[in-house]
């Protein structure tokens, strides 16, 4: 299991929300650029990157990510705002390596269809497309997770799987930001619903045990963010567990 580092980006500053909350969004002093160079300086070469604002619709970010990203070697997992094939196409045109969709494939029914047929091949949906589904009590929310999914967790899953999408991103909600430990019941339940997904764990990681508890029931990775900046888990730590992974790998 690989440790994503997270780097959630508002008005071009770096943050982390509490449950999604805009108005509980905690700054910190330190760059996108400074994060990047931090990581990869460290041996890590995955990042994931949320864009706020995006998520909202609002745009103004866009650039500024992009521009960071082209000056990287980093692999960067992209999200927020990203509601059209053509901006799918142009974000892996830019460099991005996977790009994460939510809202648009959960509201318009046909989106994903026709994502499959223009991105991912006959077959199976290639590497470079994550699903987002951030859940709370088991409700799909999206458009920054202010509305509510009338459709079930895994008849979601199972028509993404049926279109060839593989790759799910995971948040638990209720966990986002409190740094209470990760959603394992809710990861569980997914994979025993369908084992061979490549299911990335997100929401509540506060500790070197939680990402242990995670391996343990075979999340492929977990994206971590407040736990590294509020020093519960440091960069050398990530360094070393990853470097392991891949050598186990």
């Amino acid at each position: 299991m690989y440790i994503i580092p997270a780097i959630d980006i508002l008005d071009k500053k770096v943050v982390r929300l509490r449950e999604g909350n805009y108005e509980q969004a905690t700054i910190y002093d330190v760059s996108l650029e400074e994060m990047i160079e931090k990581y990869q300086s460290n041996g890590t070469e995955f990042v994931h990157i949320i864009d706020l604002n995006g998520a909202k619709g609002d745009f103004s970010n866009q650039d500024y990510v992009l521009s960071v990203v082209r000056n990287t070697e980093m692999k960067v997992q992209y999200g927020g705002g990203i509601r059209s094939i053509e901006k799918v196409k142009e974000l892996i045109d830019a460099g991005i390596h996977r790009i994460v969709v939510g809202t648009q494939a959960i509201t318009n029914p046909e989106f994903l269809d026709e994502l499959s047929k223009a991105v991912c091949g006959k077959d199976q949906c290639s590497d470079q497309v994550v699903v987002a589904i951030d859940v709370l009590d088991e409700i799909i929310k999206y458009s920054g997770w202010m509305e509510s999914s009338p459709v079930k967790l895994m008849d979601y899953v199972d028509r993404c799987l049926n279109l060839g999408f593989f790759r799910f991103l995971c948040t638990d909600i209720n966990k986002d930001g409190k740094l209470g430990g990760a959603g394992v019941d809710l990861y569980k339940k997914l994979l025993n619903h369908s084992p061979f997904i490549k299911l990335i764990a997100s929401g509540g990681i506060s500790s070197m045990d939680d990402i242990r508890a995670l391996q343990e029931i075979k999340v492929e990775s977990c994206v971590v963010g407040k736990a590294i900046y509020e020093g519960h888990i440091t960069v050398e730590e990530i360094q070393d567990w990853n470097l392991k992974s891949l050598i186990s790998f």
